[in-house]
């Protein structure tokens, strides 16, 4: 089957049809693959379409659950924007189909990459909105997306950073310190990678789109961690 031919049945999946089917080619080409053919990659698509995820998300929000504040509604987001929440929904969809991979990418399993799945649903995402506009976007997140919003059951997520903390000082611990490790992806859309000390002992590491959140992803495996070798004595 021609790559064409199987954009076709994905358009059929999605109950949509592509004025311009190059860009829907171009959302599925990724970066390996447009270096190895003098393309263009999905990068500008994707950060497209990040930005009408965002709002489209936070439309939702707002008008679902009234009752809620403001730091109810941004954590209930970011966790249903996550990478990770987003390969969920790119796996639904069998976007892993359709990737366009340079061959070494391919061979080292970038296919089921969850920032590759992530990166690619939402560089649909921005090609649906350029194609068709944003009223198909939101039918597609109305099968996709919505419905694990409704139906998660989220709770706001634990202050493991004070949790850490307040674990360490009971056993007469010094203060911990949090520390860049790295930072990767493109400006617009980093991953920041931190690890948190205890004295010169590293506790944990964890990664987030934000510095704060990658704290917190390290606070919480710190916590993991101390909590087997206490149980383990």
């Amino acid at each position: 089957m021609s790559y064409i031919k199987k954009l076709t049945k994905f358009q059929k999946q999605l109950k949509i049809k592509f004025k311009d089917t190059n860009l829907l080619v171009k959302a599925f080409t990724h970066s390996s693959y447009a270096n190895e053919h003098e393309v263009e990659c999905n990068e500008r698509l994707e950060f497209l379409g990040d930005a009408v995820l965002q709002i489209a998300v936070s439309d939702f929000l707002y008008e679902n659950f009234p009752k809620e504040d403001e730091g109810f509604l941004s954590k209930k987001r970011a966790k249903n924007v996550c990478e990770q929440a987003l390969c969920i929904v790119a796996k639904n969809m069998n976007l892993s189909d359709y990737v366009l991979l340079g061959k070494g990418e391919e061979m080292s399993g970038g296919r089921h990459k969850c920032s590759t799945l992530s990166d690619t649903f939402e560089a649909v995402i921005g090609a649906v909105y350029l194609d068709r506009g944003y009223n198909f976007v939101l039918k597609i997140l109305d099968r996709f997306l919505f419905p694990n919003m409704i139906d998660d059951d989220l709770i706001l997520e634990k202050d493991y950073k004070s949790s850490l903390q307040e674990y360490v000082q009971a056993d007469g611990r010094k203060t911990l310190v949090y520390k860049l490790v790295k930072e990767t992806g493109p400006a617009h859309k980093k991953i920041f990678e931190m690890a948190v000390y205890m004295d010169r002992i590293k506790l944990g590491t964890g990664k987030g789109r934000t510095k704060k959140e990658a704290e917190q992803s390290a606070a919480k495996e710190a916590i993991s961690k101390l909590a087997r070798s206490k149980g383990g004595k």
